[in-house]
């Protein structure tokens, strides 16, 4: 369990049918292909993709890390970390998972923590940084539909989300709260020495623990750059899910690495026309 007494964030499970959604910049900066270059398989847990279930099934839950802890028992464990961020609650299960877990938490930043992954990381003991890595911190980013009432409605609904988060970051920096929301009302962008320098981070990691691992990486950042365009131009879950198991024979397990292209289709190019359709749609 840390020992930084790190606050329990309590989710309002009220707004969980709220799309809270990848940010496109984020899935702009995200490269998939940063991986550990080595670890411990029994006491090692890994976030290299979006946070919460997606589409395309590589999502990382906190179903999913819970399982993981279950295994590693009550032992020192390593969470390698690239993620551009994505669900809020299951970010802040997982945090709270993380918090509570009962031996010594290590993240490992390998290129992102951005969004919901940075609120995760935030229950390490200690976070270690890659060269060029970065942790991005923001309010409580989602997509509402209806009226202005509707639209004051959700903001008014958020801003205790924004509170929960800027309490935890507050506490693992140090900083004031109020400095914390400025940071995250700017939607700011920490390098290892910034991170490192402002408390949100405790020290390098050596550039020998990162791997590029591009096979590994695949189009799972087209992926994700067309799901989240086809949230912002308004597709439901449900319909977006439709539209992902048109695009592929099957839906691929969490485990897989890459989903299985259509018969005759050639992915990449028929991902770049969705995303540059839904683009032009959305503009």
């Amino acid at each position: 369990m840390s020992l930084l007494k790190l606050p329990e964030i309590r989710a309002d499970m009220s707004l969980a049918e709220m799309n809270f959604d990848l940010r496109p910049d984020a899935i702009e900066s995200w490269e998939p292909e940063l991986q550990a270059a080595a670890s411990d398989a029994s006491t090692s847990i890994s976030i290299y993709g979006p946070i919460g279930a997606t589409m395309d099934g590589t999502g990382v839950t906190a179903r999913s890390i819970a399982a993981a802890l279950r295994n590693i028992g009550a032992k020192a464990v390593t969470v390698n970390v690239n993620s551009p961020g994505g669900n809020y609650f299951e970010g802040v299960a997982i945090y709270n998972l993380l918090r509570q877990h009962e031996g010594e938490v290590t993240f490992n930043v390998l290129g992102m923590a951005a969004s919901a992954a940075s609120l995760a990381v935030m229950a390490g003991d200690k976070i270690l940084m890659g060269q060029g890595a970065r942790i991005m911190i923001h309010n409580a980013w989602g997509v509402a539909v209806g009226n202005r009432h509707d639209m004051l409605a959700a903001a008014a609904q958020m801003a205790p989300l924004d509170a929960d988060m800027a309490k935890a970051y507050a506490t693992r920096s140090g900083m004031p709260a109020e400095r914390i929301a400025a940071l995250m009302d700017a939607e700011t962008w920490l390098s290892a020495d910034d991170a490192i320098a402002q408390g949100f981070a405790t020290g390098h990691l050596p550039d020998g623990k990162v791997a590029h691992d591009r096979p590994t990486g695949g189009n799972r950042k087209a992926l994700a750059m067309v799901e989240s365009a086809m949230a912002r131009a308004g597709y439901s879950r449900s319909s977006r899910r439709e539209a992902f198991k048109s695009l592929f024979s099957g839906m691929p397990s969490a485990a897989d690495t890459a989903a299985t292209p259509s018969a005759g289709a050639d992915i990449a190019a028929l991902l770049q026309t969705t995303l540059n359709t839904l683009r032009g749609t959305n503009a």
